[in-house]
């Protein structure tokens, strides 16, 4: 019972994962799954007999037709397992309990630090190939590439950053490198839990507060250990909430550990300006 940070382990690299098991009335077993890519999935029901359990949950973005199907039991204090991909392929994995996170006293925030200073990448890298540009005080991706690492990781933080998009981009900001605060040029769709504005797949906007492609727009995000606040163009939209694990695309799983501010790059093109950042002191 209980939520696991996990590892997936794929030939030659590891892949941060993450699965929820809790109870629905009193003997059966569902749950959440977060994989590699894409957001959080909903597990009907997980299959225990006393010493091992699974589960399938149907394709998200795979591009197959069969569904995903995980077993696993728990092995002293982590759970291990296997996975099988719609594709057939089988890969190890093991998950160890999430940290609590729990801070036992209000943070003191020192002075607001530019983390971009305008006119170069002094401080960030590339997740591969680089496509970045500083430009007149622009942190810009012209087109799909590689997402982008701050080389300092931070604990708990409140950013300040502006971004702009063109109409149909996507693109987002992990804090830590593990939780996705998504931007995407919705279209003035309703505000769920994967649209701009959202913790991608568990925490949605109280409202809609985007402004359209081709405008410059502005988060304001307090992380203090998993409690989250997103400011959005000036309004509250997630105001103290728990963040309950990573989302996909995660650096890494480990969530008590610091992690980098990484910006998306690779759904398309995306500017970002007037980054700041304000640590505990």
């Amino acid at each position: 019972m209980g939520r696991w940070d996990v590892t997936v382990h794929y030939p030659g690299r590891e892949v941060p994962s993450w699965l929820e098991i809790q109870t629905s009335g009193t003997r059966t077993l569902v749950g959440r799954w977060v994989g590699g890519g894409g957001s959080a999935r909903p597990i009907s029901k997980i299959n225990y007999d006393g010493a091992r359990f699974s589960f399938t949950i149907p394709p998200q973005w795979e591009r197959e037709d069969r569904d995903l199907s995980v077993e696993g039991s728990l092995r002293g204090d982590s759970l291990a397992g296997k996975l099988v991909m719609p594709d057939g392929k089988q890969y190890s994995w093991v998950g160890r309990r999430c940290p609590s996170m729990q801070r036992m006293r209000e943070p003191v925030w020192g002075t607001p630090v530019k983390i971009f200073d305008g006119v170069s990448l002094k401080g960030w890298h590339a997740l591969g190939n680089n496509q970045w540009q500083a430009v007149d005080g622009v942190l810009r991706s012209p087109h799909s590439g590689a997402n982008i690492a701050t080389d300092e990781k931070f604990s708990d933080f409140k950013l300040h950053i502006e971004f702009r998009y063109p109409a149909g981009s996507n693109s987002g900001v992990y804090l830590r490198g593990r939780y996705e605060l998504q931007i995407e040029d919705t279209g003035g769709q309703e505000p769920p839990n994967n649209e701009i504005g959202a913790i991608y797949g568990f925490l949605s906007p109280a409202e809609k507060a985007g402004k359209s492609a081709g405008e410059w727009q502005t988060y304001d995000v307090t992380l203090v250990g998993r409690m989250v606040t997103v400011v959005f163009n000036g309004k509250t939209v997630i105001c103290h909430q728990e963040i309950p694990g990573i989302t996909g695309g995660a650096l890494d799983s480990n969530e008590g550990e610091p992690g980098p501010i990484y910006l998306q790059g690779d759904h398309g093109p995306i500017e970002f300006r007037n980054i700041t950042i304000s640590k505990e002191r």
